[in-house]
This record gives structure tokens, C-alpha cells and sequence, in this order.
């Protein structure tokens, strides 16, 4: 297996290659990643690889299109896609290799304003990805609209929902609860841009001086889902918000459509893990239904 990763690499990059060492390391729910160092032109190189199974592969294959896409927005960087593929019984996607540290408070503010800018370039004709991609474990899908009020409600919440009727769990009637969220964002006015999708403080470090997110879950949407979900799990340190909000501030209303963009999120968890966050999807629904959205 690691002789045909090491092939791949080679290929991708032209040079050939040769892995001396490597390394397990923790870091992700579903895959198994490891930095693997070997020479090129008897330069030591590093990557990082992560290894699924052979099903695992269009996630990767969404990942890698993605980090490509984000990687063209300029900052904050991404690791570079290598190569990936199938390797006997596994499949693999290969990274160049970041070292990564917590960062301080101005790299906190600095990220804050690299994405500012990201949303302000990375604009987009209509809603939605070429391609149906994945949120963890979960497809998302991601056909095409001019309407954003209907692509969220439709292929966000309502995926969700349906998703989660097919395992029997049921929080209530799926068109009602879509057209709730599809209502709450009538008098939102949104430019598509591209947005990272999965933006927690997992899929976020820095590198030297640089700010750098990864594992992204993107599509063309509105910016603040990636500010809200920044909050969810626990939120980013302050600067990073003034760094936003100093390049790039968000429109009045965000707090209560915020709490509709994270339940996006959280009904994910439930159909990952199920468990508590069955309670926490439906404390979140009882406070939108509780909204005044006039």
C-alpha cells in the first residue's frame, strides 16, 4: 500500500520519491492520517496522508476539489492537494505537510480578516457546488439555485430531516420546519460566495505567521454560515470576530439567523452520533419556532 502512495506522489509531482518514515497521528473522526517524510532530489519532504476505506474515496475526491478551490481565494492558505487514489484495500488522499501551532491573538485577528476577503472575492453567479459534496460523514447536496431561502431550506434543512425520518427519528413536520427556516430569511438579502462550510476550531491552526483552514465542506452560500458555525462548538477567540467584523462587517439580524444556520449543523450531528444531540436539535427548533421573524 504505501509503496502505490508513494508511486502516486511521485507521479503528481514529477520527482521521485521515496517514503523512509512515518508517523500515525491523531486528528479527524473518520479517517486514519499519518505524516509520512521521505526524499525528492535528496530533499526531505513531508506529506500528509489520510487513509479510509475504498468506499471513502468521492469523499476525498470532494475534499481534494474543494482545498483546490480555496486554494485560488488566495488566504487563508490550505494545505496543497497532492495526489489521491485507491491503494489494495484502502483509499488515500495526500497533503503537503503544514506544522501547525494554536496561533496568538493578532494571527487570531489576522484570520479573521483573510476570510473577511475571501467573501468579499469569491462571489458566485448562483447557490451550490458542481457537485454534491459531504458535511463529515453526511452527502450533502448541493444542486444549483438563485434562490438562497430555498437552497437552505430545501438541501440543507430539509435533507436533514428527511435523513433523520429514515432512521425514525422525528422532530416534526419536515415541510413546516424547511418553510419556518425558508420564512426567517425572506428579508435577508445574500450574495453567493464561497464559504469553507465546516468552519470549527478543528479545521482551523497556523503556520508560521499564516492562518490555515482545512477540511473544508464548501459550496457557494452566504458568509455568515461560516461565522456561525465559528461559534457553535465553542467559539473562536475575540479577534477573530473584530478582524471579521473590522473588514467586513455582517448585516443586522445575524444572531437569530445564526441559530437557523447551526441547526444545520447540529440536526448533522444527530444523524452521526445521534445521542445527546437529538435534545440539543430539539431545544434549537423550539427556539426558532419561537422566533418573530416579522
Amino acid at each position: 500500500m504505501w509503496h502505490n502512495i508513494a508511486r502516486a506522489i511521485a507521479e503528481a509531482t514529477g520527482q521521485a520519491f521515496t517514503i523512509q518514515k512515518k508517523q500515525a497521528i491523531t486528528g479527524g473522526d473518520t479517517d486514519a492520517s499519518f505524516i509520512i517524510s521521505g526524499h525528492s532530489n535528496k530533499i526531505t519532504t513531508q506529506y500528509l496522508v489520510k487513509l479510509n476505506d475504498k468506499s471513502h474515496l468521492p469523499h476525498f475526491e470532494a475534499q481534494a476539489y474543494a482545498l483546490e478551490q480555496l486554494t485560488l481565494a488566495s488566504t487563508p492558505i490550505c494545505p496543497k492537494f497532492v495526489t489521491l487514489g485507491i491503494s489494495v484495500n484502502k483509499s488515500f488522499i495526500a497533503l503537503n505537510y503544514l506544522s501547525l501551532h494554536p496561533g496568538n491573538t493578532d494571527l487570531w485577528y489576522l484570520l479573521g480578516q483573510q476570510l473577511a476577503n475571501m467573501h468579499k472575492t469569491s462571489t458566485h453567479g448562483q447557490f451550490g457546488w458542481p457537485h454534491d459534496n459531504y458535511i463529515g460523514t453526511t452527502l450533502q447536496p448541493n444542486a444549483w439555485s438563485s434562490n438562497w431561502r430555498t437552497f437552505f431550506a430545501e438541501q440543507r434543512i430539509g435533507w436533514q430531516l428527511q435523513l433523520l425520518s429514515e432512521k425514525s427519528i422525528f422532530l416534526g413536520d419536515i415541510d413546516h420546519i424547511a418553510t419556518v427556516c425558508h420564512d426567517a430569511l425572506s428579508h435577508h438579502q445574500v450574495q453567493p460566495t464561497l464559504v469553507h462550510g465546516d468552519l470549527w476550531r478543528g479545521n482551523v491552526a497556523f503556520t508560521g505567521k499564516h492562518p490555515v483552514i482545512f477540511d473544508p465542506a464548501s459550496y457557494y452560500g452566504d458568509r455568515e454560515v461560516d461565522i456561525a458555525m465559528s461559534e457553535l462548538f465553542g467559539p473562536f477567540p475575540r479577534a477573530f470576530y473584530q478582524g471579521y467584523q473590522t473588514s467586513y462587517p455582517l448585516d443586522s439580524g445575524f444572531e437569530q439567523r445564526k441559530a437557523i444556520y447551526n441547526f444545520y449543523h447540529i440536526l448533522n450531528h444527530v444523524n452521526i452520533f445521534g445521542g445527546v444531540y437529538i435534545e440539543q436539535a430539539k431545544a434549537t427548533l423550539s427556539r426558532l419556532l419561537s422566533f418573530d421573524y416579522s
